[in-house]
């Protein structure tokens, strides 16, 4: 599986333990970015299992950080999951985020083509994921290096 990807500048690699305290602050961006803060923040319940189970090999759940000079810049998450149309697994990429000042160095990119990477290397028949439609920076990268489904998706809150 993906150890890491390098260049000149940035560092793409697994989370490690160590990396909690960086990771957060981006995990904390990434939900403040999709309005998910303030009385409707995830809980820290959520965010320490989160954490885990990307520490977990037990767990279908990945981490990968983006690294320049020691310090993180981006995450993105994903999650291998089976499904009814292909007997390989398929990965879905969860949260892609970048650091404000990282944005237009492409890290975004090679965060995206590490997923690809590691779906390579585990033998998956595809990635996809979703953005809100108003997120018109992601959606310019996005419609370069995928391609759309054309399918809308419709979700229930079960409380």
């Amino acid at each position: 599986m993906l150890t890491s990807i390098e260049d000149t500048m940035t560092t793409i690699r697994p989370a490690t333990p160590s990396d909690y305290d960086q990771w957060l602050p981006l995990w904390q961006g990434y939900n403040a970015f999709y309005g998910r803060s303030g009385a409707t923040a995830l809980s820290d319940e959520v965010t320490q299992t989160t954490w885990s189970r990307f520490l977990d090999p037990a767990e279908p759940m990945h981490c990968l950080v983006a690294e320049q000079n020691g310090k993180l810049v981006g995450l993105v998450h994903s999650i291998f999951h089976r499904t009814t149309i292909s007997v390989a697994l398929t990965c879905y990429l969860q949260d892609l985020f970048t650091q404000k000042e990282v944005r237009g160095q492409g890290i975004g990119r090679k965060l995206i083509e590490a997923v690809y990477l590691q779906a390579s290397q585990a033998g998956s028949a595809r990635v996809y994921w979703l953005t809100h439609e108003t997120n018109e920076v992601a959606t310019k990268l996005y419609d370069r290096i995928a391609e759309k489904s054309g399918f809308v998706v419709y979700r229930m809150p079960i409380t």
